[in-house]
């Protein structure tokens, strides 16, 4: 948010919160004694961190942080698009000399690209990190106080990795119930809580261009 697709990572805007790891959160519920009917509850927590208050304020914060090495890497990859381009149109003109010096700028610029892109990535994913844990420990004192205050003798995490829910109906499904409790019980101070825009995708590193061929006699 890379002019070419050819060299877009697949690390996404950050709504990408949704898809990093939540520590400490497990689907909830003891065991209801064998007389008892059990009240089942589905939530889905990595879509409840991104829409609360909190997560859409974290989402701005990560965005403005993290803009500035981002135009540093588009900058760098349209340094290696407008290389490419000139070994192209100069394919019949340039000396082999000047094809080589070319060569090296691009080799140059790549691993800079990757190395800059590695970076962001690492420090997007820690950053990622900390917001979660740090909003799905207080989620999950919200969600244990709504489940006993209500009876549910489980909740379970249709977001968890290898979840055995396949099927839940909207009434079981307590995600916008918790979001809004999680609101009521952390408000923003001095903040709307809008909604921020994506963040960009970090550039994936471009191979260096190729040299061009000679025109054959």
């Amino acid at each position: 948010m890379i002019v070419n697709s050819r060299y877009l990572g697949t690390l996404a805007a950050l709504a990408m919160l949704c898809l990093a790891p939540v520590r400490g959160i497990r689907a909830q519920g003891a065991a209801a004694a064998a007389s008892a009917p059990s009240k089942i509850a589905v939530i889905n927590i990595r879509n409840a961190i991104v829409a609360t208050a909190e997560g859409k304020q974290a989402q701005a914060q990560l965005q403005s942080q993290f803009a500035p090495k981002q135009n540093e890497l588009q900058a760098l990859q349209k340094q290696i698009e407008d290389l490419q381009r000139k070994m192209t149109d100069g394919a019949r003109t340039l000396s082999d000399e000047e094809k080589a010096k070319l060569q090296r700028e691009g080799e140059l610029l790549s691993r800079r690209l990757q190395r800059g892109n590695d970076d962001l990535n690492e420090e997007l994913n820690a950053a990622q990190g900390e917001i979660v844990d740090s909003i799905g420990r207080k989620m999950l004192e919200v969600l244990d106080r709504y489940a006993r205050e209500n009876g549910f003798t489980a909740v379970l995490d249709t977001s968890a990795q290898g979840s055995p829910v396949v099927y839940g109906s909207s009434q079981s499904d307590i995600t916008q119930e918790i979001v809004r409790l999680f609101d009521q019980a952390y408000p923003l101070k001095g903040a709307s809580g809008a909604a921020a825009p994506a963040t960009p995708k970090p550039a994936s590193p471009a191979p260096a261009p190729a040299p061009a061929k000679k025109p054959t006699p």
